[in-house]
């Protein structure tokens, strides 16, 4: 008899496929009542601690922000949610799927990422009414390696 996943182990399957890592102190920004509980719940599972809220002054190592088309500008957004980042953090960026109210149209993303400073480095489904775009710090010249020889 085969059993078909809940939708906390759905969850749970994409916090992993996050890299969210224990002990990892990760910003939660733009949480609404929409939000995914099964996700917001197997990431603190994950990290084995609450995710850190939005007034929080600590470095971070991974931002969980929730972003709606009326949420206004995703580039200042974006900036914002960078400030507090460490230098190795992600941004997971999750957004509305197609046909869901405030979907965000992966144009827009590719857009305000580079504008922001971050570049696109993946992008999954993490549950029925959400997508995720990994968006990382680009890489300045200064903080780049020499060439070995």
């Amino acid at each position: 008899m085969s059993t078909s996943p809940t939708a906390a182990d759905t969850a749970q399957g994409a916090a992993r496929r996050m890299g969210f890592k224990p002990a990892m102190v990760v910003q939660e920004l733009g949480w609404d009542q929409d939000a995914d509980p099964d996700l917001r719940e197997a990431v603190e599972e994950i990290i084995g601690a609450d995710l850190a809220e939005e007034d929080c002054d600590d470095v971070v190592e991974g931002v969980l922000l929730w972003f709606r088309e009326y949420d206004g500008d995703l580039v200042d957004i974006l900036v914002d949610a960078i400030a507090p980042l460490a230098g190795n953090g992600f941004i997971w960026l999750l957004t509305p799927k197609r046909g869901r109210d405030g979907h965000v149209e992966p144009s827009e993303i590719a857009e305000s990422a580079p504008i922001a400073g971050l570049s696109q480095t993946s992008m999954i489904s993490v549950g029925p009414d959400w997508s995720g775009a990994r968006l990382v710090a680009r890489k300045s010249r200064g903080d780049r390696q020499p060439p070995r020889r």
